[in-house]
């Protein structure tokens, strides 16, 4: 038996993020949220996603499992509910259903119509769902903090060299292989991860809560803010806070990053900036994709950057941008608010897929990695669909 991930019915809502991936390839605390439920379940984990993306995941084997929706926000108390489902049991709110076990077969699974499937539901309340992409860099603190407790468990961090300055070391986890010399480290306003081969860079500032992931770099001098995430293979500098960075994405230059969200493969070049409040202090309204209006995102929201997207030299981020996937970003002055997916700049040219795609390339290979088959079949797909 093992855990299927499945996004519900309004995953659209998650956009751009999961246009490019399943709700539980999101990463935000220290784990995206497979590694997370893999992590807590110490069993294996599928995921049930859009036809177009199942190819990027295994499915499940025939038998009985236990289905949870992916974008659910895990604490102690779900997770026992959760291990004490038996056959044929499932738990709902007023949003759908949570959690189930049963044998389902996953090609009939319905998540609109997920109650069907089990013959016994308990209703709950209090759970919390991610429904909106603002929502990663506003929860990010908790899930650091819950993270960071489920990494450390049992476990004794590496030495902290004696050239680090830190305050409250003992909330300072640091995995082997990290490297880090002559900066500054303040655990007491919230637990630092280090993961394994990353660097920290001389005169680097940070206060937690923030997770660094696998072979990512904090350069010199940089300054850091909690709550922040630096996803695997990520380059981080200049000054970042309160943001979340997926994977494979580089801030590596002077420019600020405030209460934003970038996904992976992106790329801020130097000097570029993002607004994170308002000249007014009002309430930011950031565009939603999927629901076409704009909603409000509470008083401080920055950048929301999707997949393979690149953002020019000195370029000013306007407050409660919605950036799309695969867009080359730039143009004068402060940008608009609506960029749109596979944009060559800001005045409605569209990327040619082509270009887009060997660029990508470019890219990935900067990280010795290159574009798959199933990646180019998914971004031709998303192209051809707009």
């Amino acid at each position: 038996m093992a855990i299927v991930l499945f996004d519900n019915a309004k995953r659209k809502r998650l956009y751009p993020f999961t246009l490019t991936r399943a709700v539980a390839g999101i990463r935000f605390g220290i784990y995206t949220i497979a590694e997370r439920w893999e992590r807590l379940s110490g069993g294996q984990v599928f995921i049930h996603t859009e036809e177009y993306l199942q190819t990027q995941y295994a499915a499940p084997a025939a038998g009985e499992h236990t289905w949870i929706d992916a974008s659910v926000i895990v604490t102690e108390t779900l997770l026992e509910t959760i291990r004490s489902l038996e056959a044929g049991q499932g738990i709902a709110d007023d949003n759908g259903i949570i959690a189930g076990k049963g044998s389902i077969d996953a090609g009939l699974f319905d998540p609109a119509d997920g109650q069907t499937f089990f013959t016994e539901i308990s209703h709950v309340i209090g759970i919390k769902r991610l429904e909106y992409p603002w929502q990663l860099m506003q929860w990010n603190d908790d899930m650091i903090r819950f993270d960071h407790a489920l990494v450390s468990a049992g476990r004794v961090s590496q030495t902290i060299p004696d050239t680090v300055n830190t305050i409250a070391p003992g909330d300072i986890f640091i995995e082997p292989g990290a490297r880090l010399n002559f900066c500054t480290i303040n655990a007491s306003t919230g637990p630092v991860y280090i993961g394994k081969n990353a660097e920290i860079m001389e005169g680097a500032s940070i206060r937690g809560p923030f997770s660094l992931g696998e072979n990512s770099v904090v350069k010199m001098n940089s300054r850091i803010y909690g709550a922040t995430t630096l996803g695997p293979n990520c380059l981080g500098g200049g000054e970042i806070k309160n943001s979340v960075v997926m994977g494979n994405s580089n801030k590596a230059h002077d420019g600020y990053l405030g209460d934003a969200v970038v996904g992976e493969w992106c790329n801020f070049g130097a000097g570029s900036t993002n607004s994170n409040i308002k000249n007014t202090a009002g309430q930011v309204k950031v565009w939603s994709i999927s629901e076409q209006a704009f909603i409000g995102a509470g008083q401080k929201c920055g950048a929301i950057v999707g997949d393979y997207s690149r953002i020019a030299i000195n370029a000013a981020i306007n407050t409660g941008s919605m950036i799309g996937i695969c867009s080359n970003v730039f143009g004068e002055g402060l940008l608009p608010v609506c960029i749109h997916h596979f944009s060559w700049g800001v005045k409605g040219n569209t990327y040619t897929l082509e270009k887009a795609l060997q660029d990508i390339d470019n890219w990935k290979k900067l990280k010795e990695q290159q574009l798959g088959d199933e990646e180019e079949n998914m971004l031709r797909y998303i192209f051809a669909n707009l």
